[in-house]
């Protein structure tokens, strides 16, 4: 056919007409194979293969798949975590991923290699990041109201409120309010550490000097004093510090006069002043 013969052809033929005749060579599976879909997943099924025999196939996946696990943390990107880290974790994961798969059961790679990418990752926060505990759900939570505050941010261009990002969310403003809280509380601050322009710390604002830690010092010295005082100078010490008793009625329990018992006293306490004197 001439060209002349094509070009009368093709103004005959109606729109529809020319648009399934692109469609049928543009998209047919044979162009598609040429277009290197198939020759593509035939490659990645000779890697597979080669995986645990040639280290050059294992490298080979992991260039591939990387793409995808860093997509994985993108989800736990926050402001208090490195995404430099995340995408480490995140790694790791893949390389389990890679080393455990067995592309004869049929299932996608990245299907299979998804939850062991977010384990890693949640095992990550769990042990690293988290130095407050909290529920696993919270923990959720928190990474859901950092994405939406992130994009929500952008959007508006200043942070965004607690309804927007209830809004946003799905969540009741109640709990964006307690994700919040727990958000700010997982790193606990040092006492030690000043929080205002004078330098004073939270110790300082909040902390007091037990004064039952003197006590403790007090009664540990008059322990080791009276260990060397005698039954009887105890016995008159307790009835009278302890029991609160007078000396007419210390004397009258121990079957001593008056005036003996408070000789005894005199001594008894002259001897403690002089063991505790510092």
């Amino acid at each position: 056919m001439s060209s002349g013969s094509r070009a009368a052809h093709s103004s005959e033929r109606n729109p529809e007409e020319k648009l399934n005749t692109v469609a049928t060579n543009t998209y047919s599976p044979n162009q598609r194979d040429r277009s290197g879909v198939g020759q593509h997943l035939a490659a990645e099924n000779k890697l597979w293969e080669a995986r645990d025999t040639d280290p050059r196939a294992r490298e080979e996946l992991m260039e591939r798949y990387l793409p995808f696990a860093r997509s994985l943390a993108s989800r736990y990107r926050g402001a208090n975590e490195s995404f430099d880290d995340l995408v480490q974790v995140a790694s790791v994961g893949l390389v389990n991923a890679v080393n455990r798969y067995e592309p004869e059961n049929g299932t996608p790679f990245a299907a299979f290699a998804s939850p062991t990418i977010l384990g890693e990752l949640k095992r990550y926060f769990r042990d690293r990041v988290w130095m407050v505990r909290v529920p696993r759900g919270l923990q959720e939570n928190i990474r859901t109201v950092e994405s939406s505050s992130n994009d929500l941010g952008a959007e508006f261009r200043r942070p965004p409120t607690v309804q927007e990002i209830a809004e946003h969310t799905g969540m009741e403003p109640s709990q964006v309010d307690e994700v919040l809280v727990a958000k700010l509380e997982r790193t606990p601050v040092s006492l030690d550490q000043p929080d205002d322009d004078e330098g004073n710390t939270p110790e300082q604002r909040v902390g007091a000097m037990d004064p039952n830690f003197d006590l403790v010092e007090d009664q540990d010295e008059i322990r080791e004093a009276m260990s060397e005082l005698s039954s009887v100078e105890r016995r008159v010490l307790r009835l009278r510090f302890i029991e609160d008793m007078t000396q007419s009625e210390i004397a009258e329990r121990i079957g001593y006069s008056q005036m003996h018992v408070s000789r005894l006293l005199k001594r008894s306490l002259e001897q403690l002043k002089a063991k505790t004197a510092h």
